[in-house]
């Protein structure tokens, strides 16, 4: 039974946390804490721009010298960030964060972000994967 991340947005929901280009880093950060989450989705009038994460706040203000206050989500954010469907696997999703080294995956179809998934969401479904072969497999061995 192989998991999608449609059967992850099903279990965490589809609550995405989003902000316009022009906020200040400052204020995005406050969102996150607020919020308890790394990353935020960047939207201009409802239209998917971007992705701004904690990493990025720390590679291109704290260590460029910036000004969190001075300085726009647009400046730092991740533009055009690769997406997901509903329909991707768990596995697909691993290797495609795995391969270019990011932890936030925005889930689109048709144009609409549907939600939006973290590497801690895969690894979660990958572990309930396994753990299902894992009884299967048990089962079959007890005959």
């Amino acid at each position: 039974m192989q998991k999608t991340v449609a059967h992850i947005l099903e279990h965490k929901g589809r609550e995405v946390w989003s902000v316009p280009g022009h906020m200040s880093v400052l204020d995005a950060l406050s969102v996150m804490a607020d919020k308890n989450i790394g990353a935020l989705v960047v939207a201009d009038d409802g239209v998917l721009v971007g992705i701004v994460s904690e990493r990025d706040y720390a590679r291109k203000v704290i260590l460029r010298g910036k000004e969190s206050r001075g300085t726009s989500v647009s400046e730092i954010m991740t533009p055009d960030p690769v997406t997901v469907t509903p329909t991707e696997t768990v596995g697909g999703c691993m290797a495609l964060m795995t391969d270019n080294r990011f932890r936030h995956l925005p889930v689109v179809e048709d144009g609409v972000l549907l939600g939006v998934i973290s590497i801690g969401d895969v690894v979660g479904a990958v572990i309930e994967e396994q753990k299902f072969l894992i009884e299967q497999l048990e089962g079959y061995i007890r005959g």
